[in-house]
């Protein structure tokens, strides 16, 4: 089959391209503006990427177009169509599709689906759930809104056989003394070991609803937005997943959601998909998600957060215990840090329970977990004059709470080093939707005021920017393009500041020239 998808280098499409060329179709596709990561991943496929939407690619005659929801029927001020070539599609009666609706005929079908839904963290958590099963011999397929630094890919088709974990989970087991079955072999005398020296054996029973995969796995960054132009439904409601993970909600994408009863009307959509062995994962913590649950749930649940909830975390983000009802089950070292992701690690072992893994090995997977491109990612670290460092670094952020848990997660991460003298100077592009329409800018402030310096990019807003963060005083400045924003970041850096770079867009290359030019400064 030959597909042509439109919108290829969104993080959803780009994805769906890949798996599409793993299972052997041929796919082309187009879109407008192209950056990485994912502009890089689709040329390293082979997948030929055409620059815009021009009618005459109408030409190419593919099976189907794959319609990206990036796709409309907006008119230009001049009266002509912003996509031709969907106008063009709707003229011939050519074939067409909405890439949720083609990934479920085309590779969901007859899979045990685990879909990770939520506002904020979505692509780490379906990073995190799609290692653990991986470390457990389970070899899922995965579609992951970024690219998990883990597998160096953002989507694979996986085992399409259910896997038996004769893998590296019978390995991990033998190593750490945990059953076949998940199970702790009984003790002939106590332990006089403590419980996080011993994380196997303090595994339970996996509990209620759990079971061994039936069926191949396939792991779905699973989002709230809406699947096309032609289809207003959440993406989500195509996925029909058997786990759950409802891991927030908040308000976002004001551009097609009224407020946050509309998001969370979606979101039991979701849930009324779940079949009765299935399994709902919640956040005990949030509010929105237990207004969700109460508008009707026919499947298990799992909770994960909150004092009272299944499964809580012990101890610093860094390094914490994690219980079952109170028991200890396992223990988290790794690199990662902030309350977020210790709470997206709850949510994956939750979820990966369901399918078999014991917590104890979740936990021990996590310990090698690498975090997500674009996801407090370093790109480049500048020696400046008496050998202390800047560090620039690149961040998904673009909602005010993401952003706001983004500078606090990378404060405290200095912090815990001793580094609490270094200054955080956050630089970031109010992108998505929701920020251009201003909905959001009144918690700007907020979400900024754990950084010491705050830059924001105002190119394309309709709203005062300068106005919206005043009340950050001296803190803040505005700048009407990315060459004006690196020359004022330049101005305030010195050594041993942290320069962080949020945008869920490639920001205009920023992250490259303040290197560049910090290079020239040093």
């Amino acid at each position: 089959m030959h597909i042509h998808i439109l919108g290829i280098c969104g993080t959803f499409m780009g994805g769906l391209a890949a798996l599409a060329r793993e299972a052997g179709h041929t796919v082309t596709g187009c879109d407008a503006g192209v950056y990485p990561p994912m502009s890089d991943q689709l040329r390293a496929l082979g997948i030929e990427l055409i620059e815009g939407y021009g009618a005459e690619q109408i030409a190419l005659k593919p099976d189907v177009f794959v319609i990206g929801n990036v796709v409309s029927r907006a008119r230009l001020t001049d009266g002509s169509p912003k996509f031709p070539l969907m106008e063009a599609i709707l003229d011939a009666g050519a074939p067409y599709i909405s890439g949720p609706q083609w990934l479920l005929e085309n590779v969901l079908q007859g899979r045990h689906v685990l879909a990770v839904a939520g506002t904020h963290g979505k692509t780490t958590t379906t990073s995190m759930l799609a290692w653990i099963l991986e470390s457990a011999g389970l070899a899922p397929g995965f579609l992951v809104g970024g690219v998990p630094l883990n597998f160096g890919i953002s989507a694979r088709l996986g085992s399409t056989t259910p896997s038996d974990g004769s893998g590296s989970l019978s390995r991990e087991r033998e190593r750490i003394g945990v059953r076949a079955d998940g199970l702790a072999p009984a003790p002939a005398s106590p332990s006089p070991q403590p419980p996080d020296q011993v994380r196997g054996k303090l595994s339970p029973q996996r509990g209620e609803g759990a079971t061994s995969p039936a069926r191949p796995l396939f792991v779905i960054e699973a989002d709230e937005y809406d699947t096309a132009f032609f289809d207003k439904r959440s993406k989500f409601v195509h996925y029909r997943p058997r786990t759950a993970v409802l891991n927030n909600l908040e308000f976002d994408h004001a551009d097609i959601f009224d407020d946050l009863a509309a998001i969370e009307r979606q979101f039991h959509h979701l849930v009324r998909t779940v079949p009765p062995s299935g399994r709902v994962v919640v956040n005990g913590l949030e509010e929105s998600l237990q207004r969700v649950l109460a508008q009707g749930c026919w499947s298990g649940q799992r909770s994960f957060g909150a004092a009272v909830s299944d499964f809580t975390a012990h101890g610093d983000a860094s390094d914490f215990e994690v219980q079952l009802r109170g028991q200890p089950v396992g223990r988290v070292r790794w690199d990662l840090s902030g309350t977020h992701n210790q709470l997206n690690a709850l949510a994956a072992i939750a979820a990966a329970e369901h399918v078999g893994v014991a917590p104890a090995e979740a936990c021990a997977a996590l310990a090698s977990f690498q975090n997500v491109r674009r996801r407090m990612e370093v790109r480049g670290r500048v020696a400046q004059a008496g050998g202390a460092e800047i560090t620039v670094y690149d961040d998904f952020a673009h909602h005010p709470t993401a952003i706001r848990t983004t500078v606090d997660g990378l404060r405290r991460q200095l912090d815990a080093a001793g580094k609490r003298s270094e200054r955080i100077l956050a630089i970031f592009e109010p992108r998505s939707n929701t920020m251009k329409l201003g909905t959001m800018k009144s918690q700007l402030p907020w979400s900024l005021e754990h950084a010491d310096l705050s830059f924001c990019h105002t190119g394309g807003l309709d709203w005062d920017a300068a106005a919206a963060l005043a009340p950050l005083g001296a803190h803040a400045q505005v700048a009407a393009s990315v060459d004006e924003i690196v020359r004022q970041v330049i101005a305030a850096a010195r050594p041993g500041d942290h320069l962080l770079c949020m945008s869920n867009g490639g920001f205009g290359g920023v992250h490259t020239k303040l290197m560049e030019e910090l290079q020239k400064h040093r």
